[in-house]
């Protein structure tokens, strides 16, 4: 089934780009491997290496911070670890607070990287719930 027919309600609500980029690695993905789960995977971790999940939808990372948004994306599946849920990782400390400020996120100020990840990905789990 093409890419366009499964688009993820994250991505309908994200910029024709970040469409783009997921649908051309998708239908990529079921000529090499079939449909199904591993055809999305592949279509995330390309989605990734541009964008990030902010809120409910996929939002184009700052200049100069291309590559995975988690280390998950950035090794084979076999080695497993947690997934970044499309929260960029490797940003700093700032960009997370100024995205977790967007978000609402309380009590933000006295968080440090770690506790501004987890509390962006709530935020965004959160967030995609409510616009589905």
């Amino acid at each position: 089934m093409p890419g366009r027919e499964e688009l993820p309600s994250t991505l309908q609500r994200s910029a024709r780009g970040a469409q783009r980029t997921w649908i051309k690695a998708h239908d990529s993905a079921v000529r090499e491997y079939g449909e199904g789960e591993r055809s999305h995977r592949v279509a995330y971790g390309a989605l990734k290496h541009e964008y990030e999940k902010v809120g409910d939808h996929w939002e184009r990372k700052e200049r100069g911070r291309k590559g995975p948004s988690d280390p998950r994306s950035a090794r084979p599946r076999q080695q497993g670890g947690r997934s970044g849920q499309g929260v960029d990782e490797q940003a700093t400390k700032e960009h997370l607070y100024g995205l977790a400020q967007e978000l609402g996120v309380e009590g933000r100020s006295g968080m440090n990287k770690a506790e501004l990840l987890a509390a962006v990905r709530k935020a965004n789990r959160s967030a995609t719930r409510q616009a589905r």
